[in-house]
């Protein structure tokens, strides 16, 4: 899994790609990025499948927030990033979740 972070110049976002590589996902369907910052809503967010077999979806973040996030793996797993810039202890389901910082 991978995070890949943009800095606009002209605006005070950061443009935040997530990736699943095939290796991850195992054959998952479909996947959703799900968090704060779409109010932990599963549809929100779909991420794109590729013919290689990875799933990706950018999203324009604010500056200078934590954001907590997993994937939702066919509306039924759910999983952290392997590389999210840390992880908070969530108190639902006694697990962590990913964050990632802009």
């Amino acid at each position: 899994m991978s995070i890949k972070k943009q800095y606009l110049k002209t605006k005070s976002l950061c443009r935040v790609t997530f990736r699943v590589p095939k290796e991850a996902n195992g054959s998952a369907q479909k996947i959703h990025v799900v968090g704060e910052f779409n109010k932990w809503n599963k549809d929100a967010n779909p991420m794109k499948s590729y013919k290689n077999g990875a799933f990706a979806a950018t999203i324009d973040l604010d500056l200078n927030k934590k954001y907590q996030f997993k994937y939702l793996i066919d509306e039924k797993d759910w999983k952290n990033d392997q590389d999210a810039d840390t992880y908070i202890h969530c108190p639902y389901g006694n697990c962590d979740n990913s964050v990632v910082i802009t």
